[in-house]
């Protein structure tokens, strides 16, 4: 891989990601990634929410944190929501040190009450799983959807899949606005990553699934296959909560899963290399899949089901299956325990397909376009 290139900074970015601090999920690490740190890739004003049911955790420098309680998704007390949000942001926010907004999410709270806090700066909005899945299911949430899109300047995609899924729910779409800047995972792990144990035994295959455990993540599906399947041992690192809500299941199907807890990166890198498999059994779609890619980046291969998103992600890079036939995923779970060569065949392909995703190269596009618009913001003011 070429040697990491440091992304030009762009203007001063406000953003707002409508999670408390300390949440799961790929959204959260990529947000964190991208925006905190001594020296972040995108120079920001970052907030989160606060916790309410227990102490504030450790944020990274460059997080702020809002502590406005209420968070919901639909009727009268949304609005409440955003309009206490929008306070809060307000008395936070010095408008004359921003140039851009990036709204994340076209969904949830933290997108209108960015907007409505300040209405003047150009803005680009990043699409994310949950906004469209989450704007299919809560009638509020559409017109948040649809009216973000209407008004942010630039709508940035990471896949081709999540774009044509936004123009069903939003058909009426400026299609010059759609912008696809892949997600990217940190480049340290493409360039130094974690050193792999040898496999210990050929007789069983170590699957790993690494994430959260909502329905359309699709582990109850892959829990019921696995009952059938034989020679694999599944270890699962997902929020404790989840877990323990998914015991049941587990118990009820006969399928013995090691837990490990909720893994910080460092640790779920190392958990990478201890195992042999990880899968990913999303029944949906996925934005971009990056615990895919950091997988594959560590040298572990990936089988997955080819849902929008993660079909254009890892292609053939991946070993694609069938997660709702117990049979079909036997049959490949399989060929990768007794093919000679097949693993070392889909670890080389998984390193080259991660590498085309380090996250200098999202942080200097976002970056670029973000230096477009404020441009285009300040030849417009003079121009008027």
């Amino acid at each position: 891989m070429s040697p990491v290139v440091r992304p030009v900074p762009g203007p001063l970015a406000a953003t707002f990601l409508d999670l408390p601090a300390g949440s799961p999920g790929g959204s959260v690490e990529l947000f964190l990634d991208l925006y905190t740190g001594d020296n972040p890739l995108i120079p920001a004003h970052a907030f989160m929410l606060a916790p309410t049911s227990h102490g504030v955790p450790s944020v990274p420098p460059g997080l702020d944190l809002l502590h406005v309680p209420g968070k919901c998704l639909a009727g009268p007390a949304f609005g409440q929501y955003v309009a206490a949000l929008r306070r809060a942001l307000t008395t936070a926010v010095d408008p004359s040190r921003i140039g851009v907004l990036h709204l994340q999410h076209l969904t949830f709270g933290a997108t209108p009450a960015l907007v409505r806090a300040l209405p003047a700066h150009p803005r680009i909005a990043l699409v994310h799983g949950t906004d469209l899945l989450f704007a299919e299911s809560h009638p509020d949430q559409l017109h948040v959807l649809r009216e973000t899109a209407r008004t942010a300047n630039a709508i940035v995609v990471p896949t081709t899949a999540m774009a044509a899924h936004l123009r069903k729910l939003a058909p009426l779409i400026d299609e010059r606005k759609i912008i696809r800047v892949p997600w990217g995972i940190p480049d340290h792990l493409l360039t130094d990553p974690p050193p792999r144990r040898p496999r210990i035994t050929t007789n069983h295959l170590r699957l790993l699934y690494a994430g959260r455990l909502t329905t359309e993540k699709g582990v109850e599906t892959l829990i019921k296959s696995l009952a059938r399947v034989s020679r694999a041992e599944l270890s699962i690192a997902a929020p404790r909560s989840q877990f323990h809500a998914m015991a049941p299941l587990l118990q009820r199907m006969g399928v013995r899963a090691r837990y490990l807890g909720w893994l910080r990166r460092p640790q779920l890198w190392k958990a990478f290399t201890e195992h042999d498999v990880l899968v990913m059994p999303s029944t949906t779609l996925e934005a971009m899949g990056l615990v895919a890619l950091e997988a594959q980046a560590s040298g572990l291969p990936v089988v997955y089901q080819p849902v929008p998103g993660l079909r254009e992600t890892l292609g053939a890079s991946g070993l694609a299956t069938d997660f709702t036939n117990s049979a079909a995923l036997a049959r490949d779970l399989g060929r990768l325990r007794t093919t000679p060569g097949l693993m070392a065949t889909l670890q080389q392909a998984g390193r080259a397909n991660a590498t085309r995703y380090p996250l200098s190269a999202t942080a200097q596009a976002l970056s670029s376009l973000g230096r477009r618009l404020a441009s285009a913001v300040r030849v417009g003011k003079h121009s008027a």
